[in-house]
């Protein structure tokens, strides 16, 4: 008999759980057995050292305190982030399909770098501004023309004109004799936003 696989059984996502990597090298009672071999070992020196001192503690408390260090470091290292990658390596530029990848750049921090910079490079130098600030403005102003009322610029010069506003169309269009203030640049932006 077969079975049917309709389409919500294929459409849905659940997340396997991560292989257990200690059971396949001797199970939970190698790992306690492990532990307890620590735990007493560090016991015995943390022992002597305080005989050695003049120290007389009891022994449990010392047991105690060495499994609580001994839980709380197996705990912090399942949840630390994997270590970064070696200098001469080659970063991933995307997610791995078994975790979080650390190393993977931050598409929105590439995105304000790419505007932070220009700008930052232009603010005092009108040809600068021109050459590279004012381009981009207009592939925005072109993109959201597009988006809502399906022409840019160059398709539909006169509609765009009135869908921009005066002050947009003629920033765009004409160079400025000097790169506009942070408070003016603000006002475009805005003005962008609202075609």
């Amino acid at each position: 008999m077969t079975e049917r696989t309709g389409l919500d059984d294929l459409l849905t996502f659940e997340e396997e759980p991560p292989p257990r990597v200690g059971r396949e090298r001797g199970g939970r009672g190698r790992a306690v057995l492990r532990t307890l071999a620590v735990a007493g070992a560090v016991t015995a020196v943390v022992l002597a050292v305080l005989r050695a001192v003049g120290l007389q503690v009891s022994i449990w408390i010392v047991v105690a305190g060495v499994l609580a260090v001994l839980a709380v470091r197996r705990v912090t290292a399942g949840l630390a982030p994997p270590p970064p990658p070696r200098a001469g390596g080659r970063a991933p530029a995307g997610e791995e399909p078994d975790g979080w990848n650390w190393g993977a750049r931050d598409a929105l921090r590439t995105a304000i770098n790419g505007w932070e910079r220009p700008l930052d490079w232009s603010s005092g130098n009108r040809e600068r501004f021109t050459e590279r600030i004012l381009p981009r403005l207009g592939e925005l102003a072109d993109e959201r023309l597009r988006q809502r009322h399906g022409l840019t610029r160059e398709s539909d010069p006169a509609r765009a004109r009135t869908l921009l506003g005066e002050p947009l169309w003629t920033f765009l269009n004409t160079p400025s004799r000097r790169p506009p203030s942070p408070r003016d640049l603000a006002a475009i932006v805005a003005e962008l936003e609202k075609i």
